[in-house]
């Protein structure tokens, strides 16, 4: 951004900020010509965004103020003496100033002090209370989530890490949009050159804006544009976030959205769902075994399912009853691809469906797809069953972006074994596995520990362990006290 110096005159600096922020075409901007203490001065802020109250009162009090008290070193004593807040700075650039006021802060130009402009932030924001995310929820556990705010966000996660080494380093991106980013990280714990490494990424970012926050950032980390596994986790639950920053996960927090981004994230992080630490250690690995198990589940049991019923010869005599019963008047992969279309356009149906009406469009899915359409022979009852285990098992997986991933693999996989059978099945299975095995999120192989194999931090993949002997850090973190 090309910067513009203060003038040496007052009424140049007042109009130049006028002419820059379009004061007199948008409504919203505020204006205000005063005269405090035998000095003009001008103010200037966005409505919505500012305090009334505390103005009003900063106002009152520049008002009572006697042309003698602001000398010498007026700017000085407007600082420290006459102006009562805590949130005070200077700019000496016009356009720096500007671009403050669009975002909340109050701009204060007065008579006499040409080299600077005093901003105080005395912003507030439109924002909702911080209730527990829809897509996270637990039985038994905080009811709190991030919000749309970036500041609540850094109190939140703040309540949780009382630690002198947390970080909240502030930047902006975007060339009109001027968009809030924070990225948090432990700095005892975090690798540092990691941090390092992320912050330079976004500093290059060079875009209009971030229409979409979180998800027009990942598209810039990530990497990987065309790839449908998500490299980057999410989350809305503070406890979460609070979690990953102890064990050296690196933060990043974008004003205007709820999702906090987790940085970096393998396969397994998105298969991690607080519940399974909200209970006994055993319960939780039996949770953690059954989510496991409905995520593979959602992938595979639709083109097993298929191929079997294609070829009953590869089933034993004692699962002979696997298979259709009645084929329906359309091919079985027809009916399969059908129905997951017709999944899908109910999901989207039920997102855009008022709360008041969701009841009946559950009741009409289920008469249309469950009764109707088997009574017409569209799909067999088969299909039904199976198709509903594999939809559960999408529900099942904590990560909404990882379930979509693995709906696009299990057509993949079921249109192969339509064409190829046997070897269809095999080639797109090793094809996935070679796929993910290849993946990097920001220099970490993406099914680590897996691949490369590390045993203590796998295991601790399968099973829930005692939370005691989770006080050490995942390797790939490269944490600086591992040991601890």
């Amino acid at each position: 951004m090309e910067k513009q110096p203060m003038f040496h005159n007052y009424d140049q600096n007042v109009e130049y900020m006028k002419d820059r922020m379009g004061v007199d075409k948008s409504f919203d901007i505020i204006h205000l010509d005063l005269e405090y203490a035998g000095r003009k001065m001008s103010l200037f802020a966005i409505d919505g965004f500012v305090k009334d109250e505390i103005l009003h009162y900063l106002m009152e009090g520049l008002s009572r103020l006697d042309p003698d008290q602001l000398e010498p070193e007026p700017l000085e004593k407007l600082l420290k003496t006459y102006i009562p807040y805590v949130e005070l700075e200077t700019k000496d650039d016009l356009n720096e100033a500007v671009d403050w006021v669009l975002a909340g802060p109050t701009a204060l130009v007065v008579e006499g002090i040409n080299d600077k402009v005093i901003m105080i932030d005395a912003r507030t924001y439109p924002v909702r209370g911080p209730q527990e995310p829809d897509v996270e929820r637990v039985v038994r556990g905080s009811r709190d989530g991030f919000v749309e705010t970036i500041v609540f966000n850094t109190a939140l996660t703040r309540r949780r890490i009382r630690d002198r080494s947390l970080r909240m380093e502030y930047m902006q991106i975007g060339r009109r949009s001027k968009t809030d980013i924070c990225i948090s990280y432990l700095e005892d714990i975090a690798d540092m050159d990691r941090v390092k490494r992320i912050k330079e990424q976004l500093e290059v970012i060079d875009t209009d804006a971030l229409p979409m926050a979180e998800k027009t950032v990942d598209e810039f980390l990530s990497g990987e544009h065309w790839s449908p596994y998500p490299t980057i986790r999410y989350t809305e639950r503070p406890d979460t976030a609070a979690a990953h920053l102890y064990e050296g996960h690196i933060l990043i927090m974008i004003d205007g959205s709820p999702s906090v981004m987790i940085t970096p994230s393998t396969f397994w992080h998105h298969l991690q769902h607080a519940e399974e630490y909200r209970q006994k250690p055993s319960v939780g690995a039996y949770l953690r075994f059954v989510r496991f198990f409905a995520v593979l589940a959602s992938i595979f049991v639709l083109p097993l399912y298929y191929l079997f019923s294609i070829d009953p010869s590869l089933l034993p005599e004692v699962l002979q009853f696997i298979g259709p019963t009645e084929v329906g008047v359309i091919p079985l992969i027809a009916q399969f691809l059908i129905a997951e279309i017709g999944i899908d356009t109910l999901r989207m149906a039920a997102i855009h469906t008022p709360s008041a009406l969701a009841t009946a469009l559950g009741l009409v899915a289920a008469i249309l797809i469950g009764q109707v359409a088997v009574a017409v022979g569209l799909f067999s009852n088969e299909v039904i069953l199976y198709l509903a285990a594999a939809v559960i098992g999408t529900y099942c997986t904590p990560s909404y972006e990882l379930s979509l991933a693995n709906r696009l693999s299990r057509l993949g996989l079921l249109i192969l074994t339509a064409l190829f059978g046997v070897k269809g099945l095999t080639i797109g299975i090793t094809v996935w596995i070679l796929y993910l095995a290849r993946l990097n999120t920001f220099n970490t192989a993406y099914l680590w520990p897996f691949l490369p194999f590390n045993y203590r931090a796998f295991r601790d993949v399968i099973l829930r362990t005692p939370m005691p002997l989770k006080n050490r850090r995942p390797a790939f973190l490269h944490p600086q006290d591992p040991d601890k």
